[in-house]
């Protein structure tokens, strides 16, 4: 079993910063794709930034410029520094993972559990 564990979340002014942390532990013995999607209330999950493959990003248009993804292959942690913050980034950020558990087995999918960001003054 794998876990994915966000954190840094929390509540922050207009034009403010925060960073968020996502820590894989488990059995994992390789670490595809990984990143952040957010959800609003009332709308669905949405792409914010991942790693794809190898060192190659993805960023959603609306934070390009303002967030920055990064990552510690040591420690199986991906981090997102959110500059520059608006209100309409206010959302769930969830963590996903495509990790593989064993040499020569599938590719699993794994979420975690979310961390409230919220930007208002």
């Amino acid at each position: 079993q794998v876990q994915l564990v966000e954190s840094g979340g929390g509540l922050v002014q207009p034009g403010g910063s925060l960073r968020l942390s996502c820590a894989a532990s488990g059995s994992i013995f390789s670490i595809g794709a990984m990143g952040w999607y957010r959800q609003a209330p009332g709308k669905q999950r949405e792409l914010v930034a991942t790693f794809t493959s190898g060192d190659n990003t993805n960023y959603a248009d609306s934070v390009k410029g303002r967030f920055t993804i990064s990552r510690d292959n040591a420690k199986n942690t991906v981090y997102l520094q959110m500059n520059s913050l608006k209100p309409e980034d206010t959302a769930v950020y969830y963590c996903k993972a495509i990790v593989v558990t064993k040499a020569g087995g599938p590719n699993y999918q794994y979420w975690g559990q979310g961390t409230q960001v919220t930007v208002s003054s």
